[in-house]
């Protein structure tokens, strides 16, 4: 038996951590539809928080601050806490509970990160023993960013974004604004002047280069709210757009210097400072168990 099935005690502050795109390079797309990428993603300390308690049925049950923003059909926490109950075969349930802090919408992987923390953390509780690889195979499926996030390691990423090789970029300060807009993912891969062609490279050579989104100029373009915050946080860091957008981020090599920027921003826009990590918060926190 579990030494969890005997308790009902709460296992709390599993964090799901935001991630930047350091770049984004689309290098074309292929006849199934899908584009083949090349991205670097990096974690931050910024995080949406779940707990979990093991319930001795197969119930499933999400407490959410979201409210009824998400569909229970749509939401990727219980399609995330379901796929690990089939692949298992376990009789175990959970009652989980999100403390939502990441913006939706917004590039920086929330959605993605609250299902790889369920499958991390039940994985854990439900002592079902699955490999972070046989995690990740759940998780591409629920979306192509889960599997690095399961990883938990600062990941260079290409084809489609599931091969990954872990690096370890410049751990630096970032100062991240969130604008009030939710980006779709699907459009802008869907629309038509999306560039296509940036040559693919090798990793070393990414490493050492100028590092760009292919998707920025598109988002602001179509989102004038993501070219304003981008073109105020420029003026004080080499600063770009993460993922799909919206949210932008600026560089910076100290804690303080992000600080003293945040402090400048105008009152429509804001934001909040996070440092680089190139081991997951989430990693961490299994650790303690």
């Amino acid at each position: 038996m579990s030494k969890y099935s005997e308790q009902t005690s709460r296992s709390t502050a599993w964090p799901a951590p935001a991630k930047l795109n350091l770049f984004l390079h689309v290098n074309n797309r292929r006849e199934d539809g899908y584009h083949e990428l090349q991205t670097l993603f990096q974690f931050i300390d910024h995080c949406d928080l779940l707990d979990f308690q093991v319930a001795q049925d197969a119930k499933l049950t999400l407490h959410s601050n979201l409210g009824n923003a998400v569909a229970d059909s749509d939401n990727l926490i219980l399609l995330a806490a379901k796929s690990l109950q089939k692949y298992s075969g376990t009789d175990l349930g959970a009652e989980i509970w999100l403390d939502k802090r990441l913006p939706m919408g917004g590039g920086i992987g929330g959605g993605s990160s609250d299902a790889a923390t369920t499958l991390v953390a039940l994985n854990a509780l439900w002592e079902t023993g699955l490999s972070k690889e046989e995690l990740m195979q759940i998780g591409v499926k629920l979306g192509a960013d889960v599997p690095v996030f399961i990883n938990g390691l600062s990941s260079f990423a290409e084809g489609v974004g599931e091969k990954l090789i872990s690096v370890k970029p410049t751990e630096y300060w970032y100062l991240v604004l969130t604008p009030d807009v939710h980006v779709s993912t699907a459009a802008v891969f869907q629309d038509p002047l999306l560039p296509r062609d940036t040559p693919k490279l090798d990793l070393e050579v990414l490493m050492t280069s100028s590092w760009q989104n292919d998707c920025q100029e598109l988002v602001c373009k179509h989102h004038p709210q993501v070219a304003k915050a981008l073109g105020w946080l420029i003026e004080y860091a080499p600063s770009r757009m993460t993922g799909t957008g919206a949210c932008v981020f600026g560089q910076f090599e100290k804690q303080q210097q992000a600080l003293d920027i945040m402090a400048k921003l105008p009152p429509q826009m804001t934001g909040f400072v996070a440092k680089g990590t190139n081991i997951s918060p989430l990693e961490l926190r299994l650790s303690q168990l």
